[in-house]
């Protein structure tokens, strides 16, 4: 099983004061009998709790579905399907793209592709890439509601129907709760099989759950003993064994108790080959913790720096796998140690046991919750950005179109929206960057097409910022960020800046049956969200790039660094 170990310095002595805490209050008999007390006395958030915690024997459920799962995809294949997009958006999307993007496809495996954005470059690219007669398209939605994975489920039941007729539900699985709507319509559609999720777990909790697992069955991987690994995990978090030798447990102790001494900043350090790993947990953490103004920042795919460069609010997970060792990030991490900043170190055997890391995970966020005192279990400020993004929905099937608001300044080809004033666009950023204080962070929300080019003249940002602030820095694409680090961006504490990128779209694409596209559909989520940071006060500006992202990144990126010189 992976190892833990934990280098915490001067706090090691609280957090081992806050485990002895927790033995007393016999927390770990409590969670597995899953008594909400341990999170809140609130009836209304009790109810939610106690809706929330099937996560925790999933494995054993799951383990009674393995002959299904063999015999389903036996028959897909038999079927003549040569491949599957699995569409989702958050806790059903991020597990099978961990999966997809850091564990190699067996000899006889699918080729699985995960769509999780509405940015209508990578659906169009999607859809021209794959023969759409012979692919599978998973449609998952736990409340059979959310809005992106209804829309890719539109727009590629068309195109199959153009070529199958009324066969095209042949091509199609949900993945949904019981009695959702998307059941009525896989069931009008006749789709080729619904799978239930679980009523008692939420998204990002449901790894473990069909949601994870039918995606990672179609690619071949073999089910049991990726089970068999999980169900080690959950015997070493059980009650049945001591509190002090429980990984998950200890690690929430160490995140939690760091937090409430300022050390909410999680940074994690993690090698390429399972960097994926960041994004299932980045959503795990910041949707969990980051609310009543409280919150674990997880600050994912940052370049690690010199020790010199970090302030007083982080702390370091440096995962890595046995079998791959990387010289660079041992010495780093021996640095940071000597520095005293407090790292935390799991090594996994291999890539399967992300299983392990996911039931670890569950179970430390869990803990960390219960020590801030929230509810890890709900998302109270999601719904704001999705009702902003509705309502400027609306307005196009009203008028057809989205508000066109002015620009606090234009440089092109740069469009710049703010409060801030200035005659340049460097005077702006000046303005806004100064707001910045100490234990800060710089958030940068990307509504653009998620390629190599793009995240490497975004990493650029990063260091600027990190080094000339000292801020921590963090970078998601929309809209699936606002399924992740939202809610932590809104009910967390106000220590962030965000900078909100969008551009031009080259290509866009029509969602069936709806007035407007994919582009204008990622538009308003962009305005949605800047909106609702906005209402709760938070440090925002939002640059329009024009039409050409590559020119529009080099230009901002100079702008950025005219304003720290002047």
């Amino acid at each position: 099983m992976s190892d833990q170990i934990l280098n915490l310095g001067p706090y090691m002595a609280a957090v081992r004061a806050r485990l002895k805490r927790l033995e007393e209050e016999e927390f770990s008999p409590r969670l597995w009998q899953k008594d909400p007390s341990l999170w809140k006395e609130d009836p209304k958030h009790q109810l939610v709790i106690r809706n929330a915690l099937g996560w925790l024997d999933v494995v054993g459920k799951m383990e009674k579905n393995l002959e299904d799962f063999s015999q389903f995809t036996a028959n897909i294949k038999a079927s003549g399907f040569k491949h599957i997009v699995h569409m989702g958006m958050g806790g059903s999307s991020l597990a099978p793209l961990t999966f997809q993007r850091a564990v190699p496809r067996p000899s006889g495996g699918l080729p699985i592709t995960v769509l999780d954005t509405t940015d209508p470059a990578t659906i169009l690219r999607i859809e021209r890439s794959v023969p759409l007669g012979e692919t599978l398209f998973i449609v998952a939605s736990k409340s059979g509601t959310t809005a992106e994975p209804a829309a890719f489920g539109e727009y590629f039941y068309a195109k199959v129907k153009a070529i199958k007729g009324p066969q095209a539900g042949e091509n199609c699985v949900a993945i949904t709760d019981p009695e959702t709507p998307l059941v009525k319509l896989a069931q009008e559609r006749g789709f080729r099989r619904i799978f239930w999720g679980c009523q008692d777990i939420g998204g990002r909790f449901s790894a473990l759950s069909h949601f994870g697992l039918i995606p990672i069955t179609l690619m071949g991987l073999n089910v049991g003993e990726l089970l068999s690994r999980a169900k080690q995990m959950v015997q070493a978090c059980s009650p049945s064994l001591p509190l002090g030798n429980n990984p998950g447990i200890i690690l929430g102790a160490a995140l939690g108790e760091l937090a409430l001494q300022g050390r909410d900043k999680l940074t994690l350090i993690l090698p390429e080959s399972i960097s994926s790993l960041g994004l299932w947990l980045e959503q795990l953490l910041a949707e969990s913790t980051g609310k009543e103004g409280k919150g674990i920042l997880p600050v994912d795919g940052e370049l690690i720096g010199e020790p010199p460069i970090y302030g007083q609010d982080r702390v370091f997970v440096y995962i890595h796998l046995a079998e791959e060792k990387d010289e660079r990030f041992e010495r780093s991490v021996k640095e940071l140690q000597k520095t005293g900043q407090p790292v935390i170190t799991i090594q996994m055997n291999d890539r399967l046991d992300l299983v392990q890391e996911f039931f670890r995970w569950e179970i430390a966020t869990a803990t960390a919750g219960a020590i801030l005192q929230i509810n890890p279990f709900d998302q109270p400020n999601v719904q704001e950005s999705k009702d902003n993004t509705y309502r400027f929905l609306a307005k196009v099937r009203q008028e057809g179109r989205l508000p066109d608001y002015l620009p606090t300044l234009q440089e092109d080809p740069l469009s710049f929206f703010t409060d801030e004033k200035g005659e340049k666009g460097r005077d702006l950023l000046k303005a806004f960057l100064a707001k910045a204080q100490p234990g800060d962070f710089f958030a940068l929300q990307v509504y653009l097409p998620d390629e190599p080019e793009t995240t490497k003249a975004l990493q650029i940002i990063r260091r600027q910022i990190r080094h000339r602030l000292g801020l921590a820095t963090t970078m998601g694409y929309g809209p699936r960020y606002l399924h992740s680090t939202g809610q932590f961006h809104k009910g967390g504490p106000n220590k962030g800046l965000f900078l909100q990128m969008t551009a031009d779209d080259r290509e866009d694409a029509l969602i069936p049956g709806s007035p407007y596209s994919f582009g204008t559909f990622k538009m308003a989520q962009a305005m949605g969200d800047l909106e609702a940071l906005k209402a709760h006060g938070r440090r925002a500006l939002s640059v329009h790039l024009g039409k050409n992202i590559t020119e529009g990144l080099e230009i901002l990126i100079r702008i950025i660094e005219e304003a720290f010189k002047t």
